[in-house]
């Protein structure tokens, strides 16, 4: 960005401190190359063999991943046009939850072409217009490059096969134990109508130690911890949910008492712990045999819950507190008394149970075959970074599925799909009389930059996988269209031309593979709303010809420490 002051022209318009970057002074080009930057920083990270980026954010938290969406959230991005490619991989985050890092390779390689384009000469106003043309091609082309489809959401095999792919992009390796952990988990709670599933109702718990392959699915809830009095385990019991503190009820005004003698205090002090054995007799008289605190439980109360048997956990956040009401349903109360016979839960079984030497409390429900409405992944691992990835894979994993419910069509990974849109773009291209025309062959141009990254974080020779990747796509598609002159027609079950994509173990010489043989499929719908957004966050960035930064509200910042304090 220039640090230009407003120029004559603009003289009395702002107040002092204004900046405006016009597109005289190369504002567009300024544009292009912060977003460049920003598209740089996770290009890297892009694939299975992705680098990890640490990045310490501002409360000097370290995060260790590859990412794209966690690495940009944590970054305090201030650039303009650059904030526009963050917003678009953010809505791909909320839409898709996978597919954030291609929004921004993709939306910078694009950007990347535009600016050869606006220095050979071409308006942005020309540009922009061939990219749109462009992009409702490839998004039409996109529509016949569907390979496979899901037939039956609730098997775990025909699960993972969409799942493996989006798993192994984040945690290269153990993509088949993820993805069937994934799959087992979303079908304990896949509804009747799988267009209602939640993505909250699969939670993760991690346990530290251990290898990930001890890591397995709880039907119900995991509670890192264990239950407050000495009653451990209970068995089809009914539950009572409070977010109010369980102890002798406090008087909302101060009040002063004049105690004479011994005996009184200890009538005073008798009335007390009378009312609150009541109360927790009360509570044990409507049938509850589980209690959950959402807040503090007194010494005194607890002694009265462990006289009455009754299971005491403390769950203090609210949110696993609301979620805990959905699997038992229960309602919870915010004053201390028995609850009404609609407003209590039934769980079928809480017990704790040790996992690598943490003490945790299981709330789940027996019946094998019924749908609950909570599972929950329990991790194990042995660094905290680690199980946070690979927490994070499965939260990809998870939207993943939501997404399939509403499309359940898959196209070729490993960039196939990519090569055979460049060769239909640029196809498309030469048919577009006009200047657009340059813009649309940048465009399809453009859609290299996946396999090339995924060749080179591979540690191949980038060029010459490309070139073989587009020999095989060409020959195929030649020798199935001199087939089809030959025979009339072709039979539906030939095999598609478009499905050769980067070997990226490098198990064949030519350092390509089928794609569809190896399981390796995208999900069309995440691929589809990628490139919609960057070519859109493309065409916006293109369109800004002029920036103006308003002065920052408040004061001048207070002094800092000094460093030098101890110095005479």
């Amino acid at each position: 960005m220039s640090l230009s002051l407003p120029g004559p022209s603009q003289a009395g318009l702002f107040k002092a401190g204004y900046q405006s970057h016009d597109a005289e002074d190369g504002a567009v080009i300024r544009n292009i190359e912060a977003c460049q930057a920003i598209s740089q920083t996770v290009q890297t990270s892009l694939g299975p063999y992705g680098r990890n980026k640490i990045v310490i954010n501002h409360l000097q938290k370290m995060i260790l991943t590859s990412d794209a969406a966690t690495i940009l959230r944590e970054l305090d991005v201030v650039h303009p046009a650059a904030k526009l490619l963050v917003m678009a991989s953010q809505q791909q985050d909320a839409e898709m939850g996978d597919g954030t890092n291609m929004v921004i390779v993709f939306a910078g390689e694009l950007l990347k072409k535009a600016e050869e384009l606006i220095r050979m000469g071409l308006k942005t106003s020309d540009i922009t217009s061939g990219y749109e043309k462009a992009q409702n091609f490839a998004l039409k082309a996109l529509e016949d490059l569907e390979v496979d489809r899901l037939k039956e959401m609730r098997s775990v095999p025909e699960l993972s096969k969409a799942l493996r792919t989006v798993v192994a992009s984040k945690q290269s390796g153990t993509e088949d134990i993820l993805a069937g952990l994934v799959a087992e988990a979303v079908l304990a709670v896949l509804p009747k109508n799988p267009l209602n599933f939640n993505v909250d109702n699969v939670r993760v718990v991690k346990i530290m130690g251990g290898s990930l392959e001890q890591s397995r699915v709880v039907k119900g809830m995991v509670f890192g911890r264990e239950p407050d009095g000495i009653v451990k385990q209970a068995r089809r019991a009914k539950v009572g949910v409070f977010s109010c503190p369980i102890d002798v009820s406090q008087t909302e005004t101060k009040g002063t008492v004049l105690l004479h003698n011994a005996q009184e205090m200890v009538d005073y002090t008798k009335g007390e712990e009378d009312r609150l054995e009541a109360a927790i007799k009360e509570l044990y008289d409507s049938g509850l045999r589980v209690v959950v605190a959402g807040s503090t439980v007194g010494d005194l109360a607890m002694h009265y819950l462990n006289r009455f048997n009754i299971l005491v956990i403390k769950i203090l956040s609210k949110f696993e507190l609301r979620r805990l009401c959905r699997v038992v349903g229960a309602t919870p109360l915010a004053r201390l008394g028995a609850p009404m016979p609609d407003e209590m839960g039934q769980v079928d079984v809480v017990e704790t149970t040790e996992i690598g030497g943490d003490r945790v409390t299981v709330f789940r429900q027996e019946d094998a075959n019924a749908v609950t409405r909570t599972a929950t992944i329990v991790l194990r691992g042995a660094t905290q970074n680690h199980l946070e990835d690979v927490e994070r894979a499965i939260d990809d994993g998870v939207n993943v599925v939501k997404a399939i419910t509403k499309d359940p069509r898959l196209v070729p990974g490993a960039g196939a799909t990519e090569i055979q849109l460049v060769e239909r773009i640029s196809a498309f291209a030469d048919k577009t009389p006009g200047l657009p025309q340059y813009a649309i062959r940048k465009y399809a141009e453009a859609f290299e930059v996946i396999p090339r990254t995924l060749a080179e974080s591979a540690g191949l020779d980038a060029t010459e996988v490309l070139s073989r990747l587009y020999t095989a796509h060409h020959r195929r598609a030649t020798e199935e269209s001199s087939g089809e002159e030959e025979e009339g027609s072709s039979s539906e079950e030939e095999e598609p031309y478009w499905t050769t994509g980067v070997d990226l173990e490098a198990s064949t010489p030519s350092g390509t593979l089928d794609t569809v043989e190896e399981g390796i499929l995208d999900l069309m719908a995440t691929k589809s709303w990628a490139i919609r957004l960057a070519s859109e966050s493309a065409r916006t960035v293109l369109s800004v010809d002029q920036i103006i930064v308003a002065r920052q509200a408040g004061g001048p910042k207070p002094p800092g420490p000094n460093p030098n304090w101890d110095e005479d």
